[in-house]
């Protein structure tokens, strides 16, 4: 018998599987399930950009391209930054394609962090960071935001966790699971931090292009002082629906963008070329689908939040992203104790909010980016299931 523990790295074992597809997979095994906890689009990505991705299969562009990516796409993607967040890239030597978002936030933690390095990563958030950070053999030191303070990172609480060791901060606004944004003057209060404190920044912007409101996303970078201190991390699976297309893109410092491509050189080699023609296209004529998408995102976002506060639990207003975090402390269960209970007995699936970090247990996450027949089913049943909550405690006191 081989002892397979002897072979496999330590720092992989010790991590955990993600919080997220756990549900996802139990409610595969089920009939009748409504899932509210995955984030993907319901929408097709728009026509005009899947017809330029077949036409590029037609026309044989089956090869690889230059490791940073099309020349063509990275101008396009430059000038995507510098027309809507007003941020300056130079495409040849500041900006390089990623097979999806995930790979460039890889690339860039892989490239900044070494050995006891400390990271500050704002929580809840996204689950990759944590276990990327760990692999390279640095410390996680956990932000925790507050619902008083709508889950945005404060200057007070950026100060408070560095130290001498701190070398990059992971910003992830607009946020999943919260759904919160940082606004300018939050970004300026924490940009005067990082630059006394002498930090770096990998801002996940992949949820830019779903900002609610009168004001639209700012990015850290366009910030005074931040963008040669600043990774930005986007991609095209959230403001286009091109989830299974794979594509994001990384923009930074030359001498930073410089070592993540040789990175990707070795592991990917490039991301996928029909991919890259379809997002030229998404770039360049793509705004009225951005626009059609957040509108319909948008009415569902506050239809949801209503909706949720109708059947008793407390609930953030989100102002980005397609997420909600309803607090549901109220019930007396945990998150995974409620999410367990619900897809059992309502066949609903949403993701318990310690997902994201331990500061989301008592929440739940949930999609709202699925259609509304299913949003107004789930929320019923989750009514159904919390009034039946009530009633058996009442039964037992």
């Amino acid at each position: 018998m081989i002892n397979y523990n002897k072979f496999i790295n330590q720092r992989i074992t010790d991590i955990k599987p993600s919080g997220i597809r756990k549900f996802f997979s139990i409610a595969e095994e089920m009939d009748n399930v409504i899932s509210l906890g995955v984030g993907e689009p319901d929408f097709l990505t728009p026509w005009h950009i899947r017809q330029t991705g077949i036409k590029a299969l037609e026309r044989g562009a089956t090869r690889y391209t230059a490791n940073a990516g099309l020349s063509s796409l990275r101008e396009a993607i430059s000038d995507f930054y510098k027309e809507k967040y007003k941020v300056s890239y130079n495409p040849d030597k500041e900006v390089m394609v990623t097979v999806g978002g995930s790979e460039g936030i890889d690339m860039c933690i892989r490239t900044l962090v070494s050995e006891g390095d400390e990271v500050l990563v704002v929580e809840p958030s996204f689950v990759c960071y944590k276990p990327i950070i760990e692999m390279c053999g640095g410390k996680v030191v956990v932000i925790e935001t507050k619902n008083e303070n709508n889950f945005r990172l404060t200057a007070k609480e950026l100060e408070d966790a560095v130290s001498d060791k701190t070398k990059l901060l992971v910003l992830p606004f607009p946020n999943n699971p919260t759904g919160a944004v940082m606004r300018k003057d939050d970004l300026v209060s924490i940009a005067k931090v990082i630059k006394e404190r002498n930090l770096f920044v990998l801002s996940d912007e992949i949820y830019s292009e779903l900002t609610y409101g009168d004001q639209k996303h700012v990015s850290i970078a366009s910030i005074s002082g931040m963008k040669e201190r600043c990774v930005v991390i986007n991609g095209f699976s959230k403001t286009y629906s091109m989830t299974g297309w794979r594509l994001g893109y990384a923009l930074g410092p030359v001498p930073v963008i410089k070592q993540m491509t040789k990175l990707h050189q070795f592991a990917i080699m490039s991301a996928p070329t029909n991919s890259q023609y379809a997002a030229i296209e998404a770039l360049k004529n793509g705004d009225g689908d951005i626009e059609k998408m957040r509108e319909s995102y948008d009415m569902r976002r506050r239809f949801t939040v209503n909706a949720f506060r109708e059947i008793g639990l407390d609930c953030f207003e989100p102002e980005g992203a397609f997420y909600l975090f309803p607090c549901i402390k109220s019930t007396g269960l945990t998150s995974e104790e409620f999410c367990e209970k619900l897809i059992l007995s309502k066949r609903v699936a949403v993701v318990p909010g310690n997902a994201f970090g331990d500061c989301g247990e008592g929440f739940i996450r949930v999609s709202y980016c699925y259609s509304i027949d299913n949003i107004k089913e789930a929320v019923r049943r989750i009514g159904e299931f919390i009034k039946e909550l009530g009633e058996n405690n009442g039964n037992k006191s």
